[in-house]
């Protein structure tokens, strides 16, 4: 299964439901239904090797040490470095791996200008590990407690302080659209940058937005599941994404990874069925795009 402009395969992010932890049902599902590739937790040192056996991609591997890296303790900040250094050498066999990552501090109550300079000390000194595993790093834009790299602000920032070309962006609009920021400008900006790309997409709820604005929290309504007030995660098609737009522009930058469908979606997770139907939903959509 590809997309219809720039021919990129789909696939799919692994999720923590208990089907999806039969890795070799889930493969073969996969197959079936001509889904091309698997992101991966933590766990590409175990599992890597039987996504490739099966004759699927490996479209991104979870760094192993996330919040480690910026931390203000300088000893954690190193052995978050060396255990990190030591999974990416070690899953050099598999290939160039693109190694996921959300740039959460350990501390997120400290000024976040300290917190940057602790994840860019961190960040530096994998670059020689990554260049010499054919590897890259790719930043997704979650804007979790105090996440830096959410912003084109902070992307930018840290590609100025790094700019080596294994550093990387996890383009998932899906988050830009709930942080109003365009993601058709983002993409244009960094799209030189994006080894790896999320197919989840965001709806907006115009009338939310004007029955309880930006600032307050409501005093009766209650969020729906995947989202807040205003928005809500969703799968490719269901959303504000303008997904031809996106291909159009990764295929003018010679974009060469996969799309994979990140299920966050109230209308199809918690059951096996619900949860097949809606990465299947996802990447037909894409596939038509």
């Amino acid at each position: 299964m590809n997309t219809r402009t720039g021919n990129f395969p789909i696939g799919f992010r692994r999720g923590g439901s208990a089907w999806q932890r039969d890795l070799p049902a889930l493969l073969q599902w996969a197959k079936d239904n001509g889904l091309s590739g698997v992101d991966l937790g933590r766990d590409a040192d175990k599992i890597g090797q039987h996504v490739l056996d099966a004759g699927l991609r490996i479209g991104s591997a979870d760094l192993k040490e996330w919040q480690g890296m910026i931390s203000p303790d300088k000893a954690t900040r190193q052995k978050a470095v060396e255990t990190n250094a030591a999974y990416i050498e070690q899953n050099a066999a598999l290939g160039p791996i693109n190694y996921f990552v959300v740039m959460l501090p350990e501390k997120p109550e400290l000024p976040r200008a300290e917190n940057f300079d602790y994840m860019i000390e961190s960040f530096a000194q994998l670059v020689p590990v990554l260049e010499a595993a054919r590897a890259r790093i790719v930043i997704e834009g979650w804007p979790g407690p105090g996440a830096l790299c959410c912003t084109p602000e902070g992307y930018r920032a840290f590609f100025e302080a790094v700019p080596a070309k294994v550093m990387g962006v996890n383009y998932d609009p899906s988050h830009l659209m709930r942080m109003g920021i365009d993601h058709i400008r983002f993409l244009n900006e960094f799209a030189s940058r994006v080894y790896h790309v999320h197919g989840k997409d965001t709806e907006l709820d115009a009338e939310a937005l004007y029955e309880f604005g930006h600032e307050q929290p409501p005093t009766f309504a209650r969020p729906v599941a995947f989202g807040g007030m205003t928005w809500r995660y969703a799968i490719p098609g269901h959303g504000q994404v303008r997904w031809v737009q996106v291909m159009r522009i990764l295929v003018a930058h010679r974009y060469e990874g996969m799309i994979s469908i990140e299920l966050e979606d109230a209308n199809f997770n918690g059951t096996p069925e619900g949860e097949q139907r809606g990465i299947l939903l996802g990447a037909n959509f894409l596939a038509g795009c």
